[in-house]
């Protein structure tokens, strides 16, 4: 019997796991082959509806699919990946919070772990602050929010992640201050100054205060400091400033400075390890620069990898990753959002439903697209009330820039 073993619940174990079984589906059936989740969360969330669930317009079950209910022909460990034998082609891993260690063996093992928001690296954001890529942690931080109507919020972090997480917290009645170190938002889109601008007009229309040049240094319980000696009162911090792979020991000698797995064109590691996602350094198949780490890659990284494994299995060489891109796309509220396409810009509605039609088609539950358009249809006919609110006035330190 021949078993692959997937490391995380994210995007490329189920798009490792959706092309692996439909070309080995003869083989999951009759034992020959068997395929293992290891995650310590055992839903998958898909977060390219975050905006929207923290908005309210969606409700928080439609984003998290079951394990067993999206991968049924594979055994889910809820565990944790704590090392990696390469040489040994084992990979061990703690159950919850048991103290003892098993061990599996594996013909090959996807890492899929992913990142996670650097807390550690500010004073207090681990205890006082809200992160995003937790198991369950978008949800939570729509809960608090719930508890704490009108009152003000600093979001750390000027990408498409952290513009489309003001937007949404302001749209609900929040003032909105945006921090960010650069000296521009949206630095992802540095290629596109037309849908720049869009973003930043859309913040000033739902009145997120934009500060550039500083970063968040400290959270207490009542405050965010921030780099240049001032500080903002606040209740809610919510980090979106970056990414730092998911490190499992093993498999030091092939990172980056960086810590991202370092991939061969095949997205193999080294034999019988692969990697995708936001934790490996995935090389265009063009410019042979790093891709973006996004939910779209990570998906067609995981595609690939599904049939590469595929063909080892039936003794054939794996292809090299030929993916090329598509496309980026952000949202500031129902019907507002920006987006590009093979590099064709766009912007307001046209732009809103192009990105909505594309997190619909690779939502890992067909049940769930349903329900989310059925949530955003009754949104459209709520009335709303605009709740009045302005962010507070910095104590001291630089004044707010323009974005």
């Amino acid at each position: 019997m021949n078993r692959v073993v997937l490391l995380g619940g994210g995007y490329v174990t189920l798009h490792v796991y959706a092309t692996l079984a439909r070309r080995t589906a003869a083989q999951l059936r009759s034992g020959e082959l068997e395929i293992v989740v290891v995650s310590a969360d055992t839903a998958h969330r898909f977060h390219g509806f975050t905006g929207e669930l923290v908005a309210g317009m969606i409700g928080r079950d439609r984003v998290a699919t079951p394990l067993a209910e999206a991968m049924p022909l594979a055994r889910i460990i809820e565990g944790r990946a704590v090392s990696i034998d390469a040489a040994r082609q084992t990979v061990s891993y703690r159950r919850g919070d048991a103290d003892q260690v098993e061990t599996l063996g594996y013909d090959h093992l996807v890492v899929g772990t992913g990142a996670r928001e650097p807390v550690a690296d500010v004073a207090g954001l681990a205890e006082h602050g809200h992160a995003l890529r937790g198991p369950d942690e978008i949800a939570a931080l729509a809960d608090h929010l719930a508890t704490v109507p009108g009152t003000p919020v600093v979001v750390a972090g000027g990408g498409i992640a952290g513009v489309e997480l003001a937007a949404a917290i302001a749209d609900r009645g929040h003032p909105v201050t945006l921090v960010h170190s650069g000296d521009r938002i949206v630095p992802e889109w540095a290629d596109q100054p037309r849908l720049v601008a869009r973003a930043a007009a859309e913040l000033d229309r739902l009145g997120v205060r934009v500060w550039t040049g500083v970063r968040l240094t400290e959270v207490t319980p009542a405050a965010a400091l921030l780099s240049d000696g001032s500080s903002l009162a606040t209740a809610t911090v919510v980090a979106t400033t970056g990414q730092r792979p998911v490190q499992i020991p093993g498999l030091d000698p092939w990172r980056d400075e960086r810590g991202r797995l370092l991939t061969q064109p095949t997205l193999a590691v080294r034999y019988g390890v692969w990697a995708a996602g936001d934790g490996a350094r995935v090389e265009h198949p063009v410019t042979g620069a790093p891709v973006p780490a996004n939910a779209l890659w990570a998906m067609k990284g995981g595609d690939h990898v599904g049939r590469a494994i595929a063909r080892r299995l039936s003794g054939r060489s794996a292809r090299r990753f030929t993916y090329r891109g598509l496309g980026r796309a952000a949202s500031f509220g129902f019907g507002r959002g920006i987006s590009e396409l093979y590099g064709v810009p766009f912007t307001g509605a046209i732009a809103w439903m192009l990105r909505l039609g594309f997190f619909l088609r690779f939502m890992p539950s067909p049940a769930r697209a349903a329900g989310v358009v059925a949530d955003l249809s009754r949104f459209a006919f709520t009335p709303r009330r605009r709740v009045s609110a302005t962010a507070p006035e910095p104590t001291s330190g630089a004044a707010l820039t323009p974005a």
